[in-house]
């Protein structure tokens, strides 16, 4: 026997081993247990289960340790339940004794499962068979009890406490079992009192130890740790590298890991692949490319991992070309597009720079698509507003036979409230529930955000409280919802709940806070969000940077949005894009421009909402050529198909603008039929420069695709007003009322004090009313000497009944202001945000009061900013 053994080596194919096999059946040795046992083992080695279980069956009597080879291939092919049913046979026929060597494996097979009950009963026959105190069962108990998936820390800490001698293996394997799962500090103290008993430490040990201070996040840990690796000689090297420069990069010192990095005499894949994702999270986007470039001069092969992070770094940037190369590299090296990292990331990469088109591609010449791929085009999808065809292609998943998991049913959902498909989204929660996967808090969370984007807020919020206990992705949930529904004040409310708890936060929580903020114009209340993600270390996190600038920019403080612009290391599309539309709501639109070309200018490719926001500043300023230009450049240069908002802002441009015609030339050249917003955009340019010749035509579109808009009625009455039309302003507001309609009651808030003030149109709750009263009144006999007039437009009164002159002397945003003069210092700046179109008479007014009162006002209406100082508006009376 002995001389075929070295034979078996020999056996680098099926075909060898099969002819090996057949000699030993002509010769007889296939009777002998050893050579049997090796014929199931490399069998398995060459994933032939088959012909391992065969050989197993056709031996009679097989040994324990037949058994136990036979039990460990099930293992290494993942099959952990044959494993245990094979176990389970030996038992029930009594084939033969145990050994020990058969309970490692067991016990892997229970962490594979999950399945820590079973590995108790495991471990009960192991004392009945007298291998507890054998110490490779124990290694192999702790790391079953310490696993992932179902584990048990306290009977992994009885079962280390019980090893008398505890070697490096024994130590290494608990600290790893702490580190596994969450317990990092316990981890760390574990590694202290190793070394204080003098157990001689290795590379592997020190592995578990880095990635618990990646965990920790404490620089000063992470450089005493390095430390302790360099004073022990202990080499670093391989793995270790990369895990050194990882934990010095999750502990925010980019600088070490850059330091280790560069010293590394040996270059290889994993090390540039280490730092291109430490370049990644940190945001560095442009020096993870340059990483990624220096590899081919070390002629380190890029692995799946690299893709997946230069990848996301193109993504980040914009950088279509950059990314198609890097296909044509994936290609070229024929590196598996269809891998999940792989596939993923090019669907991702091609979405984020808004090539939806290659993105589908793609996905379609895509070979074994696996689920993964599955929920990585829905999830597209749903993300760029395609919802329909996001559940098209869940349909389609189910047609193949594909069982959906939470993370399809998730997407899915998120489609359904992206459309508002809330019929469809009822369907698929009762589906979950039926299935069990609403217990699932992937899927949960996904429930609440369905809710809250179809409006039904209530049942979103019910499903926020059934949860128990709520994690810090429930929350977020919650607060996003009410900031989308436009609960913001509950938005803030419920983060102001989270904090005062001490429960744990993040990016995402403070995201959906500071999109209430920017909602709500909370400029003091969003700066103590900001003053709170820079203390709990957030502040470089990539999109709560874009809407930290969205939100200074909504609440008028254009210097600290350009200032946290300034201070990004790296600059997605989403930033400049933020940065832009910040510039255009603020009348700053040559601004927005310049912005716009020195973002191309780096290479940074535009996408569908960065044009959004640069024909939206065109319009605010009257641009109308430049408006036209950056239109055809979107379609015919980037190749972006318009859609209906940016229709929208063209009619809008030229409807201000006074060119009416133009504007409804364009509407009738469009592709796609025109919405109401198209004609309500038409219209208010037609309120703007009187034009009641159009009025009829514009009338009968919009009314016949909204009905029951009461915006559109109380624009059309007031333009009727506006152009001496009394009747028919007086018989839509009739109609209105007949039909049950209500106009929008308008509303002013003001932040002083750190305190936010509401008020209404007629307010007389506020304990200071008379005062504010008086004060107008006064400003009002004041504005008279000097020229000023009330506006006895009836469109700026609250019905249909004429001229009531004293009426717009109680508009809300004259009352917010009043209100900030006297209870704030003289000359101190007042920001007023107003929920509707601020009208011509609060305009004059706020201009007057600028001027006399000596102080910058800055007011928020539907659509922009007025900046008023010394009696002029920022937007030149062009709104």
């Amino acid at each position: 026997m002995k001389l075929y053994m070295p034979l078996f080596k020999l056996c680098t194919s099926e075909r060898r081993l099969s002819q090996l096999h057949g000699h030993l059946l002509v010769s007889g040795f296939q009777r002998n247990s050893l050579a049997s046992t090796k014929l199931i083992e490399t069998y398995a080695k060459m994933g032939n289960l088959e012909s391992s279980q065969f050989v197993f069956n056709s031996f009679q009597n097989p040994d324990s340790f037949m058994c136990g080879v036979l039990i460990k291939s099930y293992v290494w092919n993942s099959m952990f339940r044959a494993a245990i049913s094979i176990f389970n046979e030996m038992l029930y026929n009594h084939q033969t004794q145990l050994c020990s060597f058969i309970f490692p494996s067991l016990f892997k097979s229970c962490s594979g499962l999950g399945d820590v009950s079973l590995g108790k009963k495991i471990h009960g026959r192991v004392i009945k068979s007298g291998f507890e105190f054998d110490q490779v069962v124990q290694t192999s108990l702790l790391s079953m009890y310490g696993g992932e998936r179902g584990g048990s820390l306290d009977f992994a800490r009885k079962v280390f406490d019980g090893i008398v001698v505890k070697d490096l293996v024994t130590w290494s394997s608990m600290i790893l079992s702490y580190i596994k799962n969450g317990k990092v500090i316990e981890g760390l103290e574990l590694f202290h009192q190793m070394i204080l008993e003098g157990v001689s430490v290795d590379s592997v040990t020190m592995l578990s130890v880095t990635e618990a201070c990646s965990g920790v996040g404490c620089c000063k840990l992470a450089k005493s740790v390095h430390c302790y690796i360099v004073r022990n000689r202990i080499q670093i090297v391989g793995s270790l590298e990369n895990s050194v420069i990882v934990m010095y990069s999750k502990c925010g010192d980019l600088k070490s890991a850059e330091i280790m990095y560069k010293r590394s005499s040996c270059k290889t894949t994993f090390s540039c692949t280490a730092m291109i994702s430490c370049y990644n999270q940190q945001a560095c986007f442009r020096q993870a490319m340059n990483t990624f470039i220096e590899m081919q001069e070390f002629d380190a092969e890029p692995n799946s991992v690299t893709i997946m992070n230069i990848l996301s770094s193109c993504s980040r940037l914009g950088l279509i070309r950059q990314g198609e190369s890097i296909h044509g590299f994936v290609i070229r090296r024929c590196l598996d597009p269809d891998l999940d990292t792989v596939g993923s990331s090019l669907l991702e990469m091609y979405a984020s720079c808004g090539k939806l088109k290659s993105c589908q591609s793609a996905f379609k010449v895509m070979r074994d698509k696996t689920i993964v791929l599955w929920n990585t085009i829905i999830a597209v999808y749903a993300r760029n507003g395609l919802s329909e065809e996001a559940l098209d292609i869940f349909v389609q998943l189910h047609l193949k036979g594909l069982l959906p998991d939470s993370f399809t049913i998730a997407s899915s959902l998120s489609a359904c409230g992206e459309i508002g498909f809330s019929k469809l989204g009822i369907q698929i929660h009762g589906h979950v529930s039926k299935t069990g996967l609403d217990s699932n808090e992937y899927v949960h969370n996904a429930l609440i955000d369905m809710y809250c984007k179809c409006g039904y807020v209530d049942n979103a919020y019910m499903k926020f409280n059934e949860m128990e206990p709520k994690t810090v992705i429930t929350w977020n949930s919650m607060i996003n919802g009410f900031a989308l529904n436009g609960n913001s004040v509950e938005a803030v409310s419920l983060l102001d709940l989270m904090y005062f708890q001490g429960l744990e936060m993040n990016e995402v929580t403070f995201l959906g806070a500071i999109q209430a903020c920017s909602h709500l114009g909370y400029l003091e209340k969003g700066k103590w969000f900001h003053n709170k993600l820079i203390t709990c270390g957030l502040e470089m996190e990539f999109h709560v940077d874009s809407a930290l600038i969205d939100m200074y920019s909504k609440c008028g403080d254009l210097a600290m949005a350009k200032a946290v612009f300034d201070n990004m290391l790296e600059k997605s599309v989403v930033t400049w894009t933020a940065m832009i539309a910040g510039y255009g709501i603020h009348g700053r639109v040559e601004t927005s421009i310049a912005l716009f070309h020195q973002m191309v200018d780096l290479g940074i490719q535009p996408n569908n909402v960065t044009f959004m926001s640069i024909l939206s500043a065109c319009s605010h300023g009257g641009f109308v050529d430049e408006g036209k230009f950056y239109f055809d450049l979107m379609i015919k240069h980037f190749n972006i198909e318009p859609e209906l908002r940016h229709y929208v802002y063209m009619v809008d441009l030229l409807s201000r603008a006074g060119d009416i015609e133009n504007a409804f030339e364009f509407i009738k050249s469009m592709p796609v039929p025109p919405s109401a917003s198209i004609w309500g955009a038409l219209l208010n340019g037609c309120r703007i420069h009187k034009r009641m010749d159009m009025i009829e035509s514009v009338q009968k579109n919009i009314l016949e695709l909204e009905p029951d808009n009461s915006g559109y009625y109380i624009l059309l009455s007031n333009t009727y007003a506006e152009g001496g039309n009394l009747d028919e302003f007086r018989r839509l507001r009739s109609k209105m009322r007949n039909i049950g309609l209500r106009k929008t009651p308008g509303y002013s808030t003001l932040e002083t004090n750190q305190k936010i003030y509401r008020f209404g149109a007629g307010e007389t709750s506020h304990s200071q009313m008379k005062e504010v009263y008086r004060l107008l009144e006064d400003l009002r006999l004041l504005a008279k000497e000097q020229g000023y007039l009330l506006d006895s437009d009836p469109s700026t009164t609250d019905d249909g009944s004429g001229f009531k002159s004293n009426n717009v002397q109680s508009h809300s945003e004259k009352l917010a202001i009043a209100f900030g003069i006297i209870n704030t210092s003289p000359g101190m700046t007042l920001r007023v945000s107003k929920n509707l179109r601020v009208c011509l008479d609060c305009h004059n007014f706020a201009k007057f009061v600028s001027k006399t009162t000596n102080r910058e006002i800055i007011m928020r209406d539907l659509t922009r900013f007025h900046h008023f100082a010394n009696g002029i508006c920022s937007c030149k009376d062009y709104w």
